[in-house]
């Protein structure tokens, strides 16, 4: 069977103890035999971090900005006792994952994985509960500090302008721990923009929690920004049926253990932390539980909810037997190796597939061919091939993500780019074919008598999928001969055989014909 190939590698972040044995067990099993694989291989388990001073963390983050998808192994944050297991350690190292959540600046959607047979502790949740976590600042990013004496801590701000603002913290009377946080307006803003977004993107209702009666500047800016940047979400939420509500984290706990489930529960990023584990165990457990770190350019890292799995991980040092759920890591690796075949324009259908614009609450499956096949397109083309994947992607990174395209075709025919297959087909009437569910897309084709193809697109991975999207419509297009049209194209997520299959369906609705072709060449 011919592997599918990968033209632009992902960024692969391994990790430490047990999931690091997992990892390349699922490699070898469920990847490699499949796949062409190629990576950007970063190792950030704790010795090696420790032997290049964390550096290797900073280059993957940044290795996963300049190509758009990564997909990582779970880590060993160092604590007190990890350093004294390991005594080569040079330092209590920060966070992987509170470092690359800096440097990407997104925000994680956590959900858990249903099955029918996993029920969940709360009795009365009948649907998936979504955390969605901002994943920069707070005290993943804050700084601490421990003084011996009696005296005074200040905080002060010195601004370029060369103001200055001063506050006194607290007067102590003896030793005392300090700990200073801080967080970005700019990046509150893109934590409230990609919760509205998802909220629409799967039609559920978005709750938001903090503690702005204590933390009243504070906590007091997350809730004035998710009310200023819900007023350009609010006509299309009403449009859904969906609400957006704001109430006090503890509140916020007390109404979802009482909930029956199926919202979005946007928190800051301790408060995500905590509240993710909580609802995955009451789930099933954090083995069962999807993890996705969506920045604003639409850059995405895959992760397992989990930890290291240290237990499992001592008696397999002693040659014990061992029992590990690998459904979490798995799912991460599905879903990297996913999206980046997407990316270059390869086509590797899966069904409910998650991200940022679909449903992270149900396992995926490949879809296959009898036979077992991976069902995939052997003639993918790949236009504008460049350094950074299709077009040459570099990530623009000062656009939002749900964008809109008009082009036109500049060409008298597309024959000169896919020569077509199919017999031709005469466009009649006004057709629209598809849904606006998540991993769907929408396709009114309207007859035209001259003008080429003109395609208007939207999308809420426009930056990512918008050039391949378009590509897929295109070829479709020519493949019946059709040289002038008018598209209109709403996609929600949408794989590639998916937008073919609905621009096809749209073809011959037009022509007024069911004879349809659906055959896989």
């Amino acid at each position: 069977m011919e592997k599918i190939k990968m033209v632009t590698p992902l960024v692969e972040m391994d990790g430490d103890e047990m999931t690091r044995i997992l990892w390349q067990m699922i490699k070898d099993q469920l990847i490699l035999p499949f796949v062409d694989l190629k990576t950007e291989y970063y190792d950030l388990g704790l010795l090696h971090r420790n032997e290049t001073q964390d550096q290797v963390t900073v280059d993957a983050a940044n290795a996963t900005r300049r190509l758009g998808v990564a997909v990582k192994c779970a880590t060993i944050t160092p604590n007190k006792q990890r350093m004294e297991e390991y005594p080569q350690l040079t330092q209590m190292w920060k966070s992987p994952n509170g470092t690359i959540r800096s440097i990407l600046d997104g925000t994680v959607f956590r959900a858990p994985i249903l099955i029918d047979s996993i029920h969940p502790v709360v009795k009365n949740w009948k649907k998936p509960i979504t955390i969605a976590r901002h994943a920069y600042g707070d005290v993943y990013k804050s700084v601490d500090l421990y003084t011996t004496e009696p005296g005074e801590c200040t905080m002060t701000f010195k601004g370029q302008s060369g103001e200055e603002k001063t506050l006194l913290v607290q007067k102590v009377d003896g030793p005392a721990v300090w700990q200073g946080a801080h967080n970005k307006e700019k990046s509150i803003r893109s934590f409230a923009r990609a919760c509205f977004q998802y909220a629409i993107d799967t039609k559920q209702d978005l709750w938001f929690s903090t503690k702005d009666t204590i933390a009243k500047v504070y906590d007091g800016e997350f809730k004035k920004v998710f009310e200023e940047e819900f007023e350009s979400y609010k006509a299309k939420f009403d449009e859904l049926g969906i609400t957006y509500f704001y109430t006090l984290i503890d509140d916020a706990v007390a109404r979802v253990i009482r909930s029956q489930g199926g919202f979005i529960w946007a928190c800051k990023n301790y408060d995500g932390d905590v509240m993710s584990d909580m609802v995955s165990t009451a789930f099933g457990s954090l083995a069962m539980m999807t993890s996705v770190l969506v920045s604003p350019d639409g850059t995405t890292e895959y992760e397992a909810a989990h930890g290291t799995v240290t237990k499992h991980y001592y008696k397999h040092l002693k040659g014990e037997q061992t029992s590990t759920n690998p459904m979490a890591v798995s799912y991460t690796h599905l879903r990297a190796h996913e999206m980046e075949l997407r990316l270059v324009g390869s086509e590797m259908c899966i069904r409910d597939r998650a991200g940022p614009a679909g449903r992270p609450d149900r396992p995926g499956r490949l879809c296959r061919q009898a036979g077992g096949r991976l069902l995939r397109d052997p003639g993918r083309r790949h236009h504008d091939q460049g350094p950074g994947g299709p077009g040459g992607r570099g990530h623009p990174r000062h656009r939002r993500q749900q964008q809109r395209i008009h082009r036109r075709d500049p060409r008298p025919s597309g024959r000169e780019a896919v020569k077509k297959g199919g017999r031709e087909m005469n466009l009649l009437i006004t057709a629209t074919a598809g849904t606006m569910e998540s991993n769907d897309i929408m396709v009114t084709l309207e007859p035209a008598q001259s003008g080429g193809i003109q395609i208007s697109l939207t999308s809420n991975v426009l930056q990512q999928f918008g050039r391949q999207i378009e590509a897929v419509i295109r070829d479709t297009l020519t493949h019946y001969g059709i040289e002038n049209a008018e598209v209109t194209a709403v996609d929600k997520g949408a794989l590639d055989c998916t937008v073919r299959a609905r621009v096809t369906a749209a073809i011959f609705r037009s022509a007024q014909s069911d004879a349809y072709e659906w055959e896989v060449k």
